[in-house]
């Protein structure tokens, strides 16, 4: 990960329980936010969601690109003993929150939040001052 520093605009990661990014929106975003991610949940002992995390990353920052322009953030919230489950969450500029839909079996594209759907205990969006987020919650096996 010694090229993450390259590619990240800004790093707040803490070694308490969040760890935030903000990334250019750029291709290469894609993969230094899901490299961020899974060193991160492994460096928290969370190796057991960490490639599923980092593949709903990938997704969302991919969705991010296709439709927005500027800086994206991702977040992660690591579990506490209130709730089990590890929160992360992408934003970015656009005010336009997405829609589930169903691709067909040629479509290239639309399963993206069909599998972030199946994949994690909850998941949705929120408006934010600048743009929207949308997050989900990983199940962590305790």
């Amino acid at each position: 990960m010694g090229s993450l520093a390259w590619d990240v605009i800004g790093v707040i990661d803490t070694e308490g329980d969040c760890a935030e990014w903000t990334f250019p929106a750029e291709p290469d975003a894609v993969r230094t936010a899901r490299d961020a991610v899974r060193g991160k949940l492994r460096r928290w002992d969370l190796g057991c969601v960490a490639d599923l995390a980092a593949l709903l990353v990938s997704e969302l920052v991919t969705n991010s690109l296709r439709h927005a322009t500027g800086p994206i953030g991702v977040r992660l919230l690591r579990p506490s003993e209130l709730d089990s489950a590890l929160r992360v969450e992408v934003s970015d500029p656009l005010p336009d929150m997405p829609r589930k839909r169903v691709a067909d079996p040629e479509d290239e594209s639309g399963r993206g939040l069909q599998l972030l759907a199946g994949s994690s205990r909850r998941w949705g969006t929120r408006p934010g001052a600048n743009g929207k987020t949308v997050w989900f919650e990983l199940a962590v096996p305790g």
